[in-house]
């Protein structure tokens, strides 16, 4: 148990229970990246990114390095979604230029009975190990977000065995038998769910569900393969923490068309891509769930300028009212200048006080 002081800025918290904050909240999916020069150094230090999550004293320090660079209202752990699919024996591997890829993909209803859910203090001791160490760095800096991708999302990597295109592996095994694919999204929802509780007993002030490849599914199937499997994690959750409430934040890539079912599924808030306005979705949900997002990655591309314009259209879509966490619709890319990372930051934190009088 991590028991540490009461957070000093807890603007994020607020947003995420729809209560009245300053200013809005920002925190950036993968904050802690390449794009900045300090973690480049500390990743070739490490010699490999395996190292580099799996060394608690590192992933800490990485961490934190944005914080140190940027008056951000979060602190994200730094860790990689793979983590649960490797502790259940499938050899994960990190290739540069090719990304993750698995020795030993699950292809078969065998290689589906193998599988269990990995102990979280056990075989994944190191992301716990990595949570207690920055919980305890930060001395209530500022909330610390702990994550794990979604079942559907695993998955995907579990059954195809590194990225893909086409998903044929994983769509033909959740066509041809269905069975078998419920049978592998329960386990991997209990692992999540495992892992996702145990973060937070070791520090995790929020939590987000990475839902990548949720996008990829017709409406049917992603009610049933995906949404479902997250609301089952969402139940299984540690609610309440140390006297707080531990919010849970549901992101789906390209998951627009279904915005009503997320909100009820008992999370907090949703995370919104670029490719939907803000102000439409927040008509479609109303006040049951808070919102995140949902600047285009790729404005971070263009002069400060444009990028403070930019920051005041999400702001202004939005509106006035409580319950908006400022990021971008997916994660920062590597080649972004760090100090177009400022101009957002900055921007947000000036330009939306008038939301919030």
């Amino acid at each position: 148990m991590v028991t540490v002081e009461k957070v000093r800025n807890d603007r994020l918290l607020r947003a995420l229970a729809r209560q009245p904050v300053d200013t809005t909240p920002v925190w950036i999916m993968r904050q802690a990246g390449r794009y900045l020069p300090e973690y480049r150094k500390v990743r070739a230090e490490a010699g490999s990114f395996t190292k580099l999550y799996r060394t608690p004293e590192l992933a800490c320090k990485v961490t934190l390095q944005p914080l140190e660079r940027y008056p951000l209202d979060a602190a994200i752990l730094f860790s990689d979604i793979l983590t649960v699919p490797d502790a259940m024996g499938l050899g994960l591997e990190f290739t540069e230029g090719e990304g993750p890829r698995f020795a030993r993909p699950v292809r078969s209803t065998r290689d589906i009975l193998r599988l269990n859910v990995p102990d979280p203090e056990e075989e994944l001791g190191y992301v716990m190990a990595a949570m207690r160490l920055i919980r305890s760095e930060l001395s209530g800096r500022v909330p610390l977000i702990g994550f794990a991708g979604s079942p559907w999302t695993l998955a995907t990597y579990m059954v195809e065995g590194h990225s893909s295109s086409n998903f044929r592996h994983i769509k033909g095994l959740m066509l041809q038998l269905p069975a078998e694919m419920h049978r592998l999204l329960k386990v991997v929802a209990d692992a999540v769910a495992s892992y996702l509780n145990a973060q937070i007993l070791a520090g995790a002030q929020a939590i987000m569900i990475f839902d990548t490849w949720g996008g990829v599914l017709t409406s049917r199937d992603y009610l049933e393969f995906s949404l479902q499997y997250m609301r089952q994690i969402i139940d299984s959750l540690i609610r309440e923490h140390d006297g707080q409430k531990v919010p849970v934040i549901l992101y789906t890539k390209g998951g627009g068309a279904w915005l009503e079912e997320m909100a009820q599924s008992r999370c907090d808030a949703i995370g919104i891509d670029w490719t939907l306005d803000l102000g439409v979705a927040r008509q479609r949900v109303g006040h049951q769930v808070s919102l995140q997002g949902n600047l285009d990655p790729c404005v971070l591309y263009a002069n400060p300028e444009r990028i403070r314009k930019e920051v005041g259209d999400v702001l202004a879509s939005f509106g006035v009212g409580n319950g908006h966490v400022f990021n971008l619709g997916h994660g920062i890319h590597p080649q972004v200048n760090p100090d177009h990372v400022a101009a957002l930051v900055d921007a947000v934190h000036e330009l939306s006080h008038p939301y919030h009088e």
